[in-house]
């Protein structure tokens, strides 16, 4: 199989590179700052890496028979060129504008594969789309962000006759009304708005027959790729698979969501005027593949990111793709002067949304008395009132109040939401710019013991303080194997695994190929699931934050739930 890939792979690079050659690519043409293909464009290889390809050696009962065949095949016959041309346009040294134009092809192709496909690689475009590990360029993410509420929906029968076969019973005999356009659609189900018999209003969730099958096949596929291309991915995957094959059951859903809910409302995290909502389930309404929860009226976060940055956009005069362009440009170029790139800080918002405000107050006083006096004369016109709905997002409040949620989750109550990209979160309504967040989506949750979670607190701890002796201490207690057991890359994949990925830590390498020098130097052999996943929140968590510029040490922001947790449990 390997020797298959390589021959395969070795035809395709340009100029007669070989893959080979790339991966042993000198530091200075690897580093972000020192090449225009760098950083945000060498981050493609992370995200092909994730969104993965499929393998050489194709055996249809691991992929799921001859449709599953078929599907590794389709998607192989795209995803193993353009991974292969991204390796070539790193060796060249093409500048910016080659690189731009190779995202945009190579990603409009990339969403028509997907959508045709759907299954385990509407996720994976998901993962793009939310900067899933900071390991996707802009082009990417704008691209793939349709996926968040626009995958292809099945027709009303369809859902129609899972309900009714869920129920067993007519669905009117349920709901009062059930609207027929779905709210939105994803890679297992869709979403719609209906109305019980006695008019509480609830969110439906309807999941498509056969998609466990299929999603089976493509994460297989897909462990196939990595364990030739990139084997540091397996070991992650292994977890991705088993915790994905727990979202095809909406009961034990329902049960994860309602466990959070209540651990969240004692903690005075989550409830009326509280950082969160969880919507509460109908227990007696779930069943394996339809999920009845209350309504959270609110909007998807990258919706109402978009919008934010078509106000900034409009503010400028440029269209919001040219408006974005600008800004990753700017980053690149701070990032290459060795200067910071982060955004305002949750203060310097404050004062920004509150100078906006009072324009905004000043306007609609002029508005009023506007009205009442010139205004009801015959023939002049009313002015209208702007809403809070013209502030800004507090981006470093939002990712403050993330990070704080689900470190809670992890380090206080040892059980916690796997899966926590912006497309699981609304935003429920904004007082001042300051936003509710609404946590939907449970399938995927993780617990771990009480040894476990302060045996997490431990290691928090130990990386805020970057004490390098207990990390590599703490990680072996943990169940960390590689292959020679060195203590440098014990260390290294620790911090970036928990902690944070910046230029200085990751010897300015885009941290996928600086994963994959680790593995090259000490190939990982066993981390126990439970740790992966929570290096998974704190993986999505810093992609998140460093696509609105707030990027984050998560150790130094969980160290004071982390300290606290010890001090209470006297340990």
């Amino acid at each position: 199989m390997h020797m298959l890939a390589k021959r395969i792979l070795y035809r395709r690079v340009a100029k007669g590179c070989s893959l080979r050659h790339f991966s042993s690519l000198p530091k200075q043409n690897q580093a972000s700052g020192n090449s225009s293909s760098g950083g945000l464009k060498y981050s493609i290889l992370g995200g092909l890496a994730i969104m993965a390809v499929g393998g050489t050696k194709l055996v249809q009962d691991e992929v799921g028979g001859t449709e599953g065949l078929q599907r590794t095949m389709s998607f192989y016959s795209l995803a193993i060129p353009s991974y292969v041309t991204y390796r070539a346009y790193m060796a060249m040294g093409l500048p910016d504008e080659e690189w731009d134009e190779l995202d945009r092809t190579t990603s409009k192709k990339g969403l028509e594969k997907i959508m045709s496909l759907g299954g385990f690689y509407v996720k994976s475009g998901q993962m793009a789309a939310n900067n899933i590990g900071n390991a996707f360029p802009k082009i990417w993410q704008n691209t793939m962000s349709v996926l968040q509420d626009e995958c292809p929906a099945k027709s009303f029968d369809v859902v129609k006759e899972i309900i009714e076969s869920e129920y067993g019973r007519p669905m009117e005999e349920v709901f009062a009304e059930f609207d027929e356009l779905p709210l939105g659609a994803a890679s297992i189900g869709q979403v719609h708005k209906a109305t019980l018999q006695n008019g509480e209003s609830v969110v439906v969730k309807v999941m498509y027959p056969e998609v466990e099958n299929i999603f089976r096949g493509d994460v297989r596929t897909i462990k196939m790729f990595c364990s030739v291309a990139q084997p540091v991915h397996v070991p992650p995957l292994n977890e991705v698979e088993k915790q994905f094959m727990t979202e095809f059951d909406y009961v034990q859903e329902a049960k994860q969501m309602d466990k959070i809910r209540i651990n969240l409302g004692k903690a005075g995290l989550a409830g009326h005027r509280k950082l969160a909502l969880v919507p509460k389930p109908y227990m007696g309404l779930c069943t394996k593949r339809v999920l009845v929860m209350e309504e959270l009226k609110g909007e998807k976060l990258p919706t109402a990111l978009l919008r934010d940055a078509e106000r900034h956009a409009a503010k400028v005069g440029m269209s919001v793709a040219k408006f974005q362009a600008d800004e990753s440009k700017k980053v690149r170029e701070l990032k290459r002067k060795g200067e910071s790139a982060q955004g305002p800080n949750e203060k310097e918002y404050d004062i920004y949304i509150k100078a906006i405000d009072g324009k905004r107050r000043a306007s609609n006083l002029f508005a009023m008395i506007h009205n009442f006096t010139y205004g009801v004369l015959p023939g002049v016109q009313r002015k209208s009132y702007l809403t809070t709905d013209i502030l800004p997002i507090n981006h470093a409040k939002l990712i403050d109040d993330l990070v704080l949620l689900h470190g809670h989750e992890v380090l206080v109550d040892g059980y916690f939401n796997g899966d926590p990209h912006p497309g699981n979160i609304l935003l429920l309504g904004a007082k001042g710019g300051k936003h509710q967040l609404g946590l939907i989506d449970y399938g995927q949750v993780k617990s771990l013991t009480t040894e476990e979670r302060l045996h997490m607190c431990k290691l928090i701890i130990a990386l805020a303080e970057d004490n390098k002796y207990e990390i590599i201490k703490l990680m072996k207690e943990a169940g960390f194997q590689s292959k020679t057991m060195k203590d440098d890359v014990i260390y290294k994949y620790a911090r970036v695994s928990y902690d944070e990925d910046n230029d200085e830590l990751t010897e300015g390498m885009h941290i996928q190929l600086y994963m994959e020098e680790l593995q090259r130097q000490d190939p990982i052999e066993q981390l126990p699931d439970q740790y992966i996943m929570v290096g998974r929140i704190s993986v999505m968590l810093r992609g998140f934050a460093h696509a609105l510029r707030q990027s984050r040490s998560i150790a130094k922001a969980w160290k004071p739930i982390a300290e606290k947790v010890l001090k209470e449990e006297k340990c």
